[in-house]
């Protein structure tokens, strides 16, 4: 019985792990003016992948201080490392952010400022 408990306990996280590892561009911004801009999209960590992919961010839930960013996600402030902050100009004008859910919790692959008008 204990086999099947801890079996249960480590297949679980697994399986909603690699659920969120697989990206989620299911062709509906095939035709955006902006989805080659978005698919180039590189921060110090890497390509964030396309629009399709990132989630958009309130002015509410997202804050810059002294230099450094952090979002509110699921309810809680999560720090942006510095290589995770896109420089370019911002041509789709919303706050976007590209979560990564790994064993240590989220973390952020890229954060694409806004104006916050």
């Amino acid at each position: 019985m204990n086999f099947f408990r801890i079996a249960v306990a480590l297949l679980v996280p697994a399986v909603f792990l690699a659920g969120h590892a697989v990206a989620r561009d299911d062709g509906r911004y095939a035709n955006s003016p902006l989805k080659p801009w978005f698919d180039s999209l590189k921060s110090g960590k890497g390509p964030c992948c396309s629009d399709a992919d990132g989630s958009v961010v309130a002015d509410v839930d997202w804050e810059s201080k002294d230099g450094h960013y952090r979002v509110r996600l699921w309810g809680q402030w999560i720090e942006v490392p510095d290589d995770a902050v896109i420089t370019e100009p911002n041509r789709a004008g919303r706050t976007m952010v590209w979560p990564m859910w790994g064993t240590v919790g989220i973390s952020i692959r890229c954060f694409l400022p806004g104006s916050m008008t």
